[in-house]
């Protein structure tokens, strides 16, 4: 897990609890950034190693018969743990927004118990049981709802109740999306946990398809150096980990900040004075609507100010990896290649 800033402004404390994004200080280009801690994320908002493997079982649970070992079966999450589950998963929590997205997207809202207050979308989400922020989860509230399965964001803090939630023998299944491909594999695989292989695979092919017709608008197209900024004071913007690099890449552009370590680390200001971005992108919308509505001081001029070119885009769409991140993906192209997605070939 990487070393966790411990003093934040008010803007970079909002990004956390709502999304659990952690990060690696970056002083300049060129500077080396401090080891990440090799414990047992983000985030994530949050890019992380995690805790240990989870037992579930539902032999707790008031009018349910005990499972037997044939009627469990046992997966691999996203970051290598092996988890066992119940052959039929009906009482899930969800600890990230974009994870109750893809719960939501693949058919089994109903068996969403808990999910956390930044859980708005889809509108049934708000009616669902809160168990705190993606942050600071009520593990007294988790446990309460009695789930066979808490769905985890790499962007969250796992290290403060996992050991709780395996003496409650509930399992914990975590997700670690580095790419829009990796994004697509979450939805499949989940739906498939939840018994909604056919609903998940249709819409991955449609996410796909989508994504595809924006690659091959911009495949011949010069790249546009992008500066992705996340926050503005403090300025943190995605490194080399993040899902997000790759989807300023599939819309036609070239994240200045690519090659820095980690998903959304920390950058300086004279690093940012250097990077020259020919386009900045705002992730603007909730919590970090106002700290991150301006231009970063250091940036204001840059090529992309100085003619123009700063787009702000709904951060849900970008900061949620889920199955709205494909509209993220064609609104940053669309900001970026106006001239071939506005007026000769529009993405939808």
């Amino acid at each position: 897990m990487y070393f966790q800033i411990q003093i934040w402004s008010a803007a970079a404390s909002a990004a956390r609890r709502r999304f659990g994004f952690r990060e690696r200080i970056s002083a300049s280009p060129g500077s080396k950034a401090p080891s990440p801690l090799r414990s047992a994320g983000a985030l994530h908002i949050f890019p992380l190693v995690l805790a240990m493997m989870l037992a579930s079982s539902c032999s707790q649970r008031p009018n349910q018969r005990a499972l037997s070992t044939t009627e469990t079966r046992e997966v691999t999450d996203e970051a290598g743990r092996r988890v066992r589950l119940p052959l039929k998963i009906d009482r899930i929590v969800s600890l990230a927004p974009n994870l109750t997205e893809i719960v939501y997207a693949v058919g089994a809202g109903d068996e969403l118990v808990g999910d956390t207050e930044y859980c708005d979308y889809p509108e049934p989400a708000k009616k669902v049981a809160k168990i705190g922020d993606t942050m600071n989860p009520s593990v007294e509230r988790i446990i309460a709802l009695k789930p066979q399965i808490v769905l985890v964001s790499t962007a969250s803090q796992l290290e403060a109740f996992t050991r709780q939630l395996d003496q409650q023998q509930i399992a914990v299944y975590v997700t670690n999306p580095e790419s829009l491909d990796d994004v697509f594999r979450s939805i499949q695989t989940l739906g498939d946990l939840f018994d909604h292989h056919d609903g998940s695979a249709s819409i991955v092919a449609d996410l796909r398809r989508r994504a595809a017709a924006v690659e091959v608008a911009t495949r011949t197209l010069k790249p546009v150096r992008v500066f992705y900024q996340l926050s503005g004071e403090p300025l943190y913007t995605i490194g080399r980990e993040s899902y997000l690099t790759d989807l300023v890449r599939r819309a036609g552009g070239v994240s200045a900040t690519a090659d820095v370590p980690g998903a959304f680390p920390r950058y300086s200001d004279e690093a940012a004075l250097a990077a020259k971005p020919e386009a900045i992108i705002l992730a603007t919308g909730g919590a970090m609507d106002t700290a991150n509505a301006t231009v970063a001081s250091p940036l204001r001029n840059s090529p992309a100010v100085l003619n123009n070119r700063v787009y702000k885009i709904n951060g849900d769409y970008l900061s949620r990896p889920g199955p709205r991140l494909i509209e993220g993906l064609e609104e940053m192209a669309r900001a970026l290649h106006p001239e071939v997605f506005i007026v000769k070939n529009p993405v939808r």
